[in-house]
């Protein structure tokens, strides 16, 4: 990560997915702070920039659980930080009526709930966290993600810098049935290959077992498939590398999402780490 990636602000709207964002940014390395209360931000930025050997990456969470006064404060805070501080501002974004259906799925109380019904507390926040959003550097809206599609989408977002190298790989399997998940760079179709869902004694089973493994194993075109995958991502990882993409999203999807797919990422996954790259993994269907 360059220096100016450093130092990360999260806030957003609450139930927007914030601390999703945080434990995604925690995974690339990050050590995050969440909740932190707005007037130890200066503080903690000095910190962080006086040992960077120690906090050479660092996530801050700071959202309406400080109350109406400290998101008012927040804005001139920002302000007063370090001119070295080298912050981004990351803003987490979800329309009100996705935001309504969330607090009623989950029956949690919103932290200005003091302020009146829910709908009331939601329009206060966005208007105390407007200046916040206009000074963001970047802006995820999340009304139509969902937890795994959000920690892709900060994975993509962050995973930005200006190293000419691909410093991770995201790898996930998928299925086809349920469709092609959004925002990857490179989609591979399993589906020709033996399905281990028509085997006795397979199907309650998925890729990351032995026995289905094996039974993948011993077919020739199984060998094919990954060796021609792997072979092409490695083929074009460095022309990625030269486009200054420093994170590159492969899916791998077949019928069902539990067998052949989940198989051949956890095995591609494998190869990549030992090549020496960062991969980060996610099963779609399995985390549903």
């Amino acid at each position: 990560m360059n220096d100016a990636l450093s130092l990360i602000i999260v806030s957003g709207l609450s139930g927007s997915g914030k601390t999703v964002a945080l434990h995604a940014l925690e995974d690339l390395g990050y050590y995050c702070v969440d909740n932190l209360p707005g007037r130890l931000l200066p503080e903690l930025a000095r910190e962080v920039r006086s040992q960077p050997e120690r906090y050479p990456r660092v996530a801050i969470g700071i959202d309406a659980r400080s109350g109406p006064e400290g998101l008012e404060r927040l804005p001139a805070l920002l302000e007063d930080l370090p001119g070295d501080a080298g912050f981004r501002l990351l803003y987490l974004d979800t329309d009100r009526k996705v935001l309504i259906r969330r607090y009623s799925e989950t029956r949690r109380r919103h932290p200005l709930g003091e302020l009146g019904g829910l709908e009331t507390a939601i329009e206060a926040e966005q208007e105390l966290l407007e200046p916040i959003r206009k000074k963001a550097d970047w802006i995820i809206d999340t009304s139509e993600s969902n937890l795994h599609q959000l920690r892709r989408q900060i994975w993509r977002t962050i995973g930005v810098t200006r190293n000419v190298q691909v410093q991770s790989v995201v790898l996930e399997s998928f299925a086809f049935k349920r469709g092609v998940p959004r925002d990857v760079d490179m989609v591979f179709d399993a589906r020709c290959l033996p399905n281990p869902h028509w085997q006795p004694g397979l199907r309650a089973h998925t890729g990351l077992e032995a026995n289905v493994q094996a039974y993948l194993e011993q077919h020739d075109i199984v060998e094919d498939f990954f060796g021609d995958i792997r072979a092409f991502i490695e083929r074009w990882l460095p022309a990625l590398a030269e486009d200054q993409r420093s994170l590159v999203t492969i899916a791998i999807g077949c019928t069902g999402g539990q067998h052949r797919s989940v198989y051949l990422v956890e095995r591609l996954g494998q190869a990549l780490r030992e090549g020496g790259l960062q991969v980060l993994v996610s099963h779609r269907e399995l985390e549903q």
